[in-house]
């Protein structure tokens, strides 16, 4: 199960920048605590280091790679470019790990920082925890001095060729037009080569970034623009990635959004199709709309449930061995490819989907019926093991009964407020709203914030 506390949360260390834990004498201890825990320390450790396009990631990129080089490590620049390429490029070329400078969807203000084994895979909670104890250890110092620029290398060919991989070798696109909005983020330097690259016509927006709006009404989290870019210039598809390029949201040429669910259903049918389904299942969260599951189970493919976080989601893969995974939010997984969240790789293999099968994105996305889903939160006074309160314990399990093969419950606590969050889904929104309701005031009575 995901921490709720330390350094790192379900995706990397996150936070204000120039506020802890994103200060600067934090981040030159974090680049120094990530050589001290790399295995099969060479010589002379290699770290490869990419951002998104915030004003405050050059600065954190010096301090990191200042503290990492203090510990012996050498580190190299690849500037702008999505976090996927970062985890292809950190494998393929060899280097110990890599570190990706992003805040994902959020705005400016925030940053992050990411980290990727030398097999290109997201750090394990157990190798997070080994940085952490090492950061909170006051016996030792981080490198002094001033942090200088990183040196730079163009790497990102490589990661665009393997990309263009996903599709067969004569793309059956016949002039399809596609608009992309790169949110102001890390695909914008690459995003419109790698499609047009391919033989599509492209339209883009969210590609002018200075340093301020990124991800700011534009990209995978505010898609309405994009929406309204294709279906005024009669674009085929629309897709808007986030601020660091790993996750992808679609519009059909309607302008209807087609989340990760979707994305799933469809790309899982086709890899089932091709025979390339490995364990003939799929991951996804817990998050993930109970009508893909059904559908799914129709198509006699299984559905593997995770935590929320595409690192889990990675993980779950990992251990079954399973070729396709990820989330409505539109971090999809294609283990053939890379074990992380790739927005271009996930558009790509839409694309593919959608020439081979000759359908339109609208129709393949029609095949998941989404059930209603009601989210309902409490705030608790504290998080107490709900199976020990009998009153809340009874309530869940006669709404689990009540949902039991139609809907489903899912009960759990918010991983950074005082919040317990009550999602339940079924056939008729009405009913499932009274039923999450009666659980919400159970809980209110017994361990609510105002409770007694």
């Amino acid at each position: 199960m995901p921490r709720t506390n330390g350094l790192f949360g379900t995706d990397g260390v996150r936070g204000t920048a120039g506020k802890y834990p994103l200060d600067r004498a934090t981040v030159r201890r974090l680049g120094a605590a990530l050589v001290r825990v790399l295995p099969h320390r060479r010589a002379s450790p290699r770290l490869l280091v990419g951002r998104d396009t915030r004003e405050s990631g050059a600065w954190i990129e010096a301090e990191l790679a200042h503290g990492a080089s203090g510990e012996g490590a050498a580190v190299t620049s690849v500037g702008v470019v999505p976090t996927p390429a970062v985890a292809y490029l950190t494998r393929s070329a060899g280097y110990d790990a890599g570190v990706v400078i992003s805040a994902s969807h959020n705005p400016f203000e925030d940053n992050g920082i990411k980290v990727f084994s030398g097999r290109g895979e997201k750090f394990t909670e157990r190798v997070e925890q080994e940085v952490e104890a090492i950061v909170a250890d006051d016996t030792w110092q981080a490198r002094e001095g001033t942090a200088a620029d990183v040196p730079h290398s163009d790497l990102v060919k490589a990661y665009l060729d393997h990309l263009r991989s996903v599709l067969p070798d004569h793309s059956p696109f016949n002039g399809l037009r596609l608009a992309i909005d790169c949110a102001n983020g890390a695909t914008t330097p690459v995003a419109a080569e790698l499609f047009r690259s391919v033989g599509v016509d492209v339209i883009v927006i969210g590609n002018e970034p200075d340093g301020r709006n990124i991800n700011l009404n534009c990209g995978s989290t505010h898609p309405e623009k994009l929406a309204e870019v294709v279906v005024t210039t009669g674009a085929d598809i629309g897709v808007a990635f986030d601020g660091d390029g790993d996750r992808a949201i679609f519009v059909d040429g309607t302008g209807r959004i087609v989340n990760g669910d979707a994305v799933l259903l469809m790309c899982g049918r086709q890899l089932q199709r091709e025979g390339r389904l490995n364990g003939n299942a799929i991951v996804a969260t817990v998050m993930s709309n109970i009508g893909l599951e059904i559908a799914l189970r129709e198509l006699g493919i299984g559905l593997v449930r995770c935590a929320v976080g595409d690192k889990y989601v990675m993980e779950e893969m990992l251990a079954r061995r399973l070729s396709l995974g990820g989330e409505q939010s539109g971090h999809i997984i294609f283990s053939d490819y890379l074990f992380t969240g790739d927005g271009l790789c996930t558009a790509l293999n839409v694309l593919r989907t959608v020439g081979m099968t000759g359908r339109t994105l609208g129709n393949l996305a029609s095949e998941l019926v989404c059930y209603p889903q009601v989210l309902l939160n409490v705030r608790v006074r504290e998080r107490i093991d709900l199976s020990t309160v009998p009153a809340v314990a009874a309530a869940i399990a006669r709404v689990e009964a009540r949902v039991a093969g139609r809907g489903r419950l899912l009960v759990r606590y918010s991983g950074t407020e005082p919040l317990l969050r009550v999602m339940l889904e079924g056939e008729d929104e009405q009913e499932i709203r009274a039923w999450a309701q009666e659980i919400v005031e159970v809980v209110n009575e017994q361990i609510g914030e105002a409770a007694t």
